[in-house]
């Protein structure tokens, strides 16, 4: 993704050889840009930002405890407890999306 190339040049983190061309260095899955002297052209990308989500949509639920079990519990294996609607599971796991 474009944006995860978006850095300050002091910021880059070196990632190839000297000399290394754009089309190589993409192949590896690192970041070209050669407007700046003295900074690493290619460079490591900054990591995705992810963040975890409860699903609104009651249907997309995926099952992360069993029948009755209790919120405590279900937030203790680290998922998404809503005790409503019925015939859903009311302890799913969680969604990732990218920020």
């Amino acid at each position: 993704a474009k944006c995860q190339c978006k850095q300050l040049p002091r910021e880059r983190t070196n990632c190839g050889y000297p000399g290394i061309s754009a089309a190589e260095c993409k192949k590896i899955g690192c970041c070209f840009n050669a407007s700046t002297p003295s900074v690493p052209w290619c460079y490591k990308p900054k990591q995705k930002k992810v963040k975890k989500v409860c699903p609104n949509d009651a249907y997309i639920r995926i099952n992360c405890g069993y029948p009755g079990i209790q919120a405590r519990e279900c937030t203790k294996r680290g998922c998404c407890f809503r005790a409503h609607p019925a015939g859903v599971p009311w302890c799913f796991y969680h969604r990732v999306t990218e920020e």
